[in-house]
């Protein structure tokens, strides 16, 4: 990715601050338990989308501007400086089932899903991980039989955030249980207002349901929905993933520097940086978020090139996770004694228990970098 600086990427970053400085919400987001939330974040990516600012990269043929993926980076980069609220419950429609639809679907559902997608119309959860099928996504045991133009589904997923709250959900199904473990596997988009889906929130540790159980009884779901043919769900799964964790959630790995930014400057009024163990492990996160950062430029310029994602797209997952854990945890203790109310750093390192476990294991995802990229034995 070329990151020289030009006339037209400086003018385009100003545009993008000017425009951020003006539209981004003054109130503060609604808890997720909070009806409100919803509408909410729907407002809040309309407005990105009327301003021109959704879809920077999609392709224009799919309702996107069709630019760059430096802008698109700088336009991340804006967005978190700005601190604008995220992408909220619609992560999972424009972290993965977007570039999912788009790598893999037929133009039929490209048409009817895309356009939704980009302008904040209709949020996705996603149907993967199962109770005795979570890292090992391919041990899934929910079906689907095969009825006439319909695929009749049953079993539970669990994990699925904000599920109360979306309209369609990627579902993955054993549709041939006679195939071998990472066969006979379907991708399909689920409505979730279907007869015979039961959702049940899950309450964490912050006090907040953000995920949820689903209960799939008999749900029947039209064949006309499966995305990249039948049977051949782990392939479009893994397209899935490629995005997840490659630039998927680019925001959030940009937002990681400057929220170390934020503690320093914090640690620096406070009088706080005059501890010299406690600078040091400041500078460390600095050079930690930096290099999340640079990573993160990485999977942007491959995709760009052309180059498709594999294992390296884990490792930069394997960081942020580090990052995560590390900044949180430094937060708190910059809080001191104030870390025991309800602040947002308190609640950022409540969420940030997830981090090693969400998206896979930490453990599983070393074990990838290092059977796939170092070569090392199972």
């Amino acid at each position: 990715m070329e990151l020289a600086i030009s006339a037209d990427l400086v003018e385009f970053r100003e545009r993008a601050r000017t425009w951020l400085a003006e539209n981004v919400p003054t109130d503060p987001r609604p808890d997720i338990c909070d009806p409100a939330v919803r509408e909410f974040d729907a407002a809040w990516h309309a407005a990105q989308y009327a301003g021109g600012w959704a879809g920077i990269d999609w392709p224009t043929e799919h309702g996107g501007r069709g630019l760059s993926p430096i802008q698109q980076v700088i336009w991340n980069e804006e967005f978190v400086r700005a601190k604008a609220p995220g992408r909220g419950i619609f992560g999972v429609a424009f972290g993965h089932a977007g570039p999912t639809i788009m790598m893999r679907g037929n133009e039929e559902q490209k048409s009817a899903y895309l356009p939704g997608i980009l302008k904040g119309e209709t949020p996705w959860c996603q149907g993967f991980s199962e109770p005795e099928a979570g890292s090992d996504l391919a041990a899934l045991t929910t079906r689907g039989l095969l009825d006439g133009d319909d695929i009749v589904v049953t079993g539970s997923k669990i994990w699925t955030s904000h599920a109360e709250l979306c309209d369609l959900g990627e579902l993955l199904v054993r549709t041939d249980p006679s195939a071998p473990k990472h066969k006979g596997i379907t991708w399909m988009v689920m409505d979730m207002h279907a007869p015979g889906i039961d959702i049940r929130p899950i309450r964490a540790i912050d006090g907040f349901p953000h995920n949820c159980e689903v209960f799939l009884d008999e749900v029947r779901i039209p064949k006309a929905n499966v995305v990249g043919g039948l049977n051949n769900g782990w392939s479009v799964a893994l397209s899935t993933l490629a995005a997840e964790r490659g630039t998927g959630f680019l925001d959030e790995r940009l937002e990681q520097i400057v929220f170390v930014d934020e503690l320093i400057a914090h640690a620096r009024e406070t009088g706080q940086l005059a501890d010299e163990a406690l600078a040091d492990r400041l500078a460390q996160a600095r050079a930690m978020a930096s290099s999340l950062r640079s990573m993160a430029y990485l999977l942007v310029s491959s995709i760009a090139s052309g180059v498709e994602l594999g294992p390296e797209a884990t490792a930069v997952r394997a960081v942020q996770v580090q990052v995560e854990i590390t900044t949180a945890r430094l937060a708190l203790d910059l809080l001191g004694p104030q870390a025991v109310e309800w602040t947002p750093w308190t609640r950022r390192w409540l969420r940030d228990f997830r981090a090693p476990i969400g998206g896979g294991t930490k453990d599983i995802q070393k074990n990838v970098i290092g059977e796939r990229m170092l070569g090392l034995p199972r």
